[in-house]
């Protein structure tokens, strides 16, 4: 095993890591502004994906392809929040579940109508193709580079939007206490909305790009959920901040757990089932790490009690 593969193999973490922070970036604010349970955060991620996929091979533009990714992602967040989630905010969370669950079937079988069974493959762009040489002779592709930098920069904006925005105040005012700010006069339905639609954006955006690493297929979404899920329960449920350091650690996590194990377990194993029982630990890391987060933090790396 070369310095070099590692390196590697960490940066394809940290790729991974800045992906899940766009899904449960948006999760976390959902629930921690409105404290709503949305299982079709999944679901938004595969609109995004086929959005993108069905305009850049219409139009042959990549970035045309993105743009629709964030408008066909954010119109479907809006138009769920306004004739479903809106009537789930009083009601206990297993109704808000139920709910959910079913709007993942109505989105996954809707979304076969349109396109069919059979998946659809979107291409990397011509100017983001092949790889570039890093220091130390490292040739990593050039547009996981790029998902890198996106999702940074996304958080960055993310930060400065919650934290130094009018709308970021009453982002966190009604993440406190929501009755006060309505008494204020801020309309808390269009508030919600925005906030929704946003969260939609993210997951969208995060399903365009991902969606040049992989086929676009129904049921994409579901297992990236699940992983964001485990994000924000790490990071903290309703912090951004925890949001991004969680979905770093469990990229990482991951990455590194699935191509180091193996190794490890061949190496200092001698039996044939060595590596296989080194894939399956590799494939429990990331609910390890969390289960060693909550024993320490219940509340999660930087949420609240």
């Amino acid at each position: 095993m070369s310095v070099m593969l590692l390196i590697e193999q960490a940066l394809n973490g940290l790729q991974y890591g800045v992906m899940l922070f766009l899904m449960a970036a948006g999760l976390t604010l959902v629930f921690g502004v409105m404290g709503l349970i949305n299982l079709a955060h999944g679901s938004l991620f595969m609109v995004g994906a086929f959005a993108c996929a069905a305009v850049a091979g219409a139009t042959g533009s990549f970035w045309l392809g993105l743009a629709a990714s964030l408008a066909a992602a954010a119109a479907a967040g809006a138009l769920v929040e306004l004739t479903v989630i809106r009537r789930l905010y009083a009601r206990d969370h297993l109704d808000q579940v139920l709910a959910t669950f079913a709007l993942i079937l109505v989105f996954s079988e809707g979304t076969r109508w349109l396109f069919g069974s059979f998946p659809l493959y979107l291409d990397i762009p011509d100017a983001l193709a092949g790889p570039v040489t890093l220091p130390g002779g490292i040739d990593y592709p050039l547009y996981r580079l790029v998902l890198i930098g996106i999702g940074l920069a996304i958080a960055g904006a993310l930060f400065w939007l919650i934290g130094r925005t009018r709308l970021g105040i009453r982002i966190r005012a009604g993440e406190a206490d929501r009755e006060m700010i309505a008494a204020l006069g801020v309309d808390i339905s269009k508030l919600y909305t925005i906030v929704f639609a946003l969260g939609a954006a993210l997951a969208g955006l995060a399903g365009a790009l991902v969606g040049a690493l992989q086929s676009v297929q129904v049921g994409m979404g579901e297992p990236v959920l699940i992983l964001a899920f485990v994000v924000i329960v790490i990071g903290g449920i309703g912090s951004i901040k925890g949001a991004l350091v969680g979905a770093i650690l469990v990229g990482l996590t991951d990455t590194l757990g699935r191509f180091l194990l193996p190794i490890l377990f061949s190496t200092f194993m001698e039996t044939s089932a060595a590596t296989s029982v080194g894939a399956a630990l590799a494939s429990m890391l990331i609910y390890i790490l969390m289960a060693g987060v909550l024993v320490v933090r219940p509340g999660g790396l930087y949420g609240r009690a």
